[in-house]
């Protein structure tokens, strides 16, 4: 019984140990008969949700591509390269500025090879890359082992044990994560000794979040809360309310109806968005949402959406669509008599509404969630119903509701500004896909604190459209979203010498786009080298941030501008630490390849990147970027790791925090 027990706690602490590495993506191997002369290897990988693996011949620059290597080719030849199938998804990176493909939940990559006769023998492995919205594994390989006869059918296979034998500079670890040594003259084994335990003992953590269905509710919400201070659905509330309360014989059927009318609206806007869901799917708004073409197509959308907030016109459906169903509304009882007149308040408002629910679901397509439409339109429409349950509910409430009058214009140009100003973004994308350069970021801040600037002075009376009223007194919340404005226009002037602008760095364009910037405080590392850096960090008495990063890795790149250009994190980091810079995916090859066993598998390392990700792996226990963590010139962590969260305070706490610990 005991060493059932003693077992048991072995496996939790063996799960504890490796509870930061990641595996969002698990690949089978396998070997096909394609012909008496051809056979072809398969790889069939299963993917985490919110994750994607990238494609084939991505080109340089970009993230990292799928290949096929072989370590070992006799009695057969490669024919073509490695071939993609499945549902690849096409889409403009902003980052690296460039066109990618990957796929989400399912990857297949195939290599056909043409037997030359007698026996073949095939070794290898498949590189491949994988990121989320906030991390980036390293490049990762799939290794096979193949032999067999020319002349017989060639069975399925399942991957073979590579060679055993190790190389005299080979790194080495045990099943149960003993010690990793490294023979060689350059580096030291206790400086690469694994550090989980510490590590813990440091409260270390590692969660995922994901807050894209947060943020896409949030979106919808306050989409619908805007659109209820419109001139299409304000002035609507108080009549439908009223018009239940006095139809009813008593006061609960009123109110019962009253929320029956709410709750049709959310089912038919949730509705919408359950409909887009099934005929576009959440890859096709993904892909459609940064595609060029579409790009300007959205671009446009938003234009003609601001002019009409502007007064230039009104966007409306039929009459006879919205007479249609008000008339059917009158001819029928009961639920059904409700959910009609629901319907007939969505076609009759659509001029106000139609702009900020089409600017709504082409800001969720972007965040590629299975539901993400569904669930924007469930909080547009939960916000847009609420004033219609609650005034029912309290109906005294009704006499203290704002009177309708031109505050409700001045709510729709603001919104036909805030339009333009996202017009641009989806004008940027495109801008950069066919590398026009008519939108750099120079320019595009210049449009935006123009957009901004002219937005403060309409707010203070100072600009006049078609349908504003005469009244020249600016009331008090109007003056300070106008200071608001005004404030955010000068904010973006630095912008235009090249400050980091941390506010909009997702909405500009990247920093290299900027042909004048005067910025000169970005943060380098001292080394992109482990072992040399420890040295100096000995020698100099300093402690160590290691920064596990990838030029695939887009996050990597965010921090690096929110974060790591703060003066305060900046100084940090120059003056205190000995900053380390080890890439993961850096490709450049190792003088011979090293064989290391890794939890019971075998693994080798052939690139300079392989060798910092099991270092990444071995020593602290997770495989994910961007990864920062401090440690001393000993090897020994200072704090608990950090990943990517871009609160500044956090970042500066976590290095004060290191420094402290390494002087006591």
């Amino acid at each position: 019984m005991k060493k059932l027990v003693y077992a048991f706690i072995g496996v939790l602490l063996a799960i504890a140990a490796h509870a930061q590495i990641m595996e969002p993506v698990k690949f089978k191997t396998e070997l096909k008969n394609v012909s008496p002369t051809e056979i072809e290897i398969v790889f069939t990988g299963t993917i985490d949700p919110g994750w994607h693996v990238y494609s084939t011949n991505l080109g340089d620059g970009g993230p990292i591509s799928a290949t096929f290597n072989t370590d070992r080719l006799s009695g057969a030849e490669l024919v073509d390269e490695l071939r993609p199938a499945g549902k690849e998804i096409s889409a403009f990176d902003k980052l690296f500025e460039m066109q990618v493909r990957y796929f989400e939940h399912t990857a297949q990559f195939a290599q056909t090879l043409k037997l030359t006769g007698g026996v073949y023998e095939i070794t290898g492995y498949l590189e491949y890359g994988a990121c989320n919205d906030e991390n980036c594994l390293p490049p990762t390989r799939v290794e096979f082992s193949f032999k067999g006869q020319a002349e017989g059918t060639a069975q399925t296979h399942t991957n073979n044990d590579a060679e055993k034998e190790a190389s005299s500079a080979d790194i080495i670890g045990g099943a149960d994560g003993p010690t990793p040594i490294l023979i060689s003259d350059d580096a030291e084994a206790d400086l690469w000794a694994p550090v989980i335990r510490e590590l813990d003992a440091f409260g270390e953590t590692v969660v995922q979040r994901d807050l894209s269905w947060l943020y896409v509710f949030g979106m919808g919400f306050v989409g619908g809360l805007l659109a209820l201070f419109t001139p299409c659905v304000w002035p609507i509330i108080p009549m439908t309310v009223s018009f239940f309360l006095k139809r009813a014989k008593d006061k609960k059927k009123g109110i019962r109806d009253a929320c029956t009318y709410g709750a049709s609206i959310i089912v038919i806007y949730l509705s919408l968005g359950l409909i887009i869901t099934a005929i576009f799917g959440p890859s096709a708004l993904n892909a459609l949402s940064t595609n060029a073409v579409f790009n300007i197509f959205f671009c446009l959308l938003l234009v003609v959406f601001a002019a009409s907030f502007f007064g230039a016109f009104e966007i409306t459906l039929p009459s006879k669509w919205s007479n249609a169903v008000d008339s059917k509304a009158e001819q029928t009882t009961g639920l059904i008599s409700i959910f009609l007149m629901a319907f007939t308040l969505s076609l009759v408002s659509f001029s106000c509404t139609g702009p900020i629910i089409g600017f709504l679901l082409v800001e969720v397509s972007t965040t590629g969630s299975i539901i993400g439409p569904a669930i924007g339109m469930f909080g547009f429409a939960l916000a847009l119903a609420l004033p219609f349950t609650l005034f029912a509910l309290f109906p005294s409430w009704l006499k203290s509701m704002p009177k309708s009058g031109g505050w409700m214009n001045v709510v729709k140009v603001t919104l036909g500004f805030i339009e333009l100003a996202f017009a641009l973004k989806f004008l940027s994308v495109a801008d950069l896909a066919y590398g026009w350069g008519i939108l750099d970021r120079e320019t595009f801040l210049a449009l935006w604190i123009v957009l901004f600037g002219l937005l403060g002075f309409y707010l203070l009376g100072k600009i006049k459209f078609p349908h504003d009223d005469d009244d020249t007194r600016v009331s008090v919340p109007r003056f300070f979203l106008a200071l608001a404005s005004l404030a955010f226009a000068v904010y973006m002037v630095p912008g235009l010498w090249g400050a980091p602008l941390k506010a909009v760095s997702a909405f500009a364009p990247p920093m290299q786009t900027q042909d004048f910037n005067l910025y000169t405080k970005e943060v380098h590392a001292q080394f992109d080298d482990y072992d040399a850096g420890m040295k100096y960090a000995r020698e100099h008495g300093k402690p160590v941030m290691l920064d596990f990063t990838g030029y695939g890795c887009v996050n990597c790149r965010k921090m690096e501008l929110a974060v790591w250009t703060d003066p305060k994190v900046s100084d940090l980091i120059r003056n205190d630490y000995v900053l380390i810079t080890l890439y993961v995916d850096e490709k450049t090859r190792l003088p011979q390849p090293v064989k290391v066993t890794e939890n019971g598998t075998e693994r080798t390392l052939r690139t300079v990147g392989d060798k910092w990700s099991y270092l990444q792996r071995v020593k602290f226990g997770a495989n994910a970027q961007p990864f920062y963590v401090l440690i001393d010139n000993e090897g020994k962590p200072l704090n608990k790791s950090y990943s990517y969260d871009e609160d500044v305070n956090k970042y500066v706490d976590f290095l004060e925090t290191g420094l402290e610990n390494y002087k006591k």
